[in-house]
């Protein structure tokens, strides 16, 4: 309800609460409760509507419209107080982040949709728990520059939360985290990600990350779940639809920016992967 107010334009938003003082229980509508401490953060990758209440299956009264629009209206952060004037069960401070999330993010993809991570016995712990220190300090200060400061903390904290998932993966885990941890299939993703106007192909690829040809392949397809080079074609189009959105590069500059020949190869490319023509994805973003 708040988040779309907040930025109401956004393909997909991801939603997260520090707690700061106390113990407080989150889920999603419909899933079992999850106990958070102070010292703890809790993501939903999907921003699916959730509740945050001192025990488990409370609910608040809705929020007034009235009130969001009015405190949305103004400098981030605002402040919100539930359960009038008895003492706090807990103090949080909750943020989002938003992005694109067609036509190909593998990272949103193979998320979970909740994710905890934190020190509730050391909360300064890590960089984690100076991060949410940090963000605790800059919301309540409400200084100059504080929306932009609280911004990039917000992709910081994100950043080290997946960190801490992808280090608590289960050896066995596939998965396109499990192919980053990977350090063959890692660096493969690596290379594709930093240069992917390269004419890369698999020899070339399996050359680079010290593996024969057939290996490479067979080990990406088995963690990632597609083979190497649909992967980068994959990864090519997202870049491109980005491009195509959120500037005024023309299609031709684009397309040789993420390694086609030609315009008509690259709008081929890109309506069969993604369904419409890089002008019809332009003209709708």
């Amino acid at each position: 309800m708040i988040l779309p107010k907040i930025l109401p334009r956004a393909d997909h938003l991801i939603a997260y609460h520090v707690i700061t003082e106390g113990r407080c229980f989150a889920n999603m509508i419909g899933e079992q409760p999850i106990a958070v401490e102070a010292g703890e953060v809790i993501v939903f990758t999907n921003g699916d509507p959730h509740v945050l209440s001192s025990s488990p299956g409370m609910r608040a009264d809705p929020v007034v419209t009235d009130t969001l629009d009015a405190a949305t209206a103004g400098q981030l952060p605002f402040f919100i107080n539930y359960g009038g004037d008895g003492p706090a069960s807990a103090k949080f401070v909750c943020g989002y982040l938003a992005c694109d999330a067609g036509p190909f993010n593998p990272l949103l993809e193979n998320l979970p949709p909740v994710i905890k991570a934190g020190d509730p016995q050391d909360r300064d712990a890590g960089s984690l728990g100076q991060f949410i220190r940090f963000a605790v300090k800059e919301s309540a200060e409400k200084r100059a520059g504080g929306e932009s400061v609280l911004a990039k903390l917000s992709e910081l904290m994100f950043i080290e939360v997946v960190r801490r998932h992808l280090e608590a993966l289960p050896p066995e885990q596939a998965g396109w985290l499990a192919g980053l941890r990977d350090p063959f299939v890692g660096k493969a993703l690596s290379l594709m990600h930093g240069g992917p106007s390269h004419s890369w192909t698999i020899e070339e690829l399996a050359k680079q990350v010290g593996l024969s040809r057939s290996v490479l392949a067979e080990r990406f397809a088995d963690l990632v779940g597609i083979p190497p080079m649909h992967y980068l074609a994959k990864w090519r189009m997202q870049i491109a639809s980005e491009l195509l959105s959120g500037g005024n590069a023309n299609i031709a500059t684009i397309a040789a920016e993420i390694g086609y020949e030609s315009e008509a190869a690259f709008s081929r490319a890109f309506k069969k992967m993604v369904g419409v023509p890089p002008s019809a994805w332009r003209r709708r973003a």
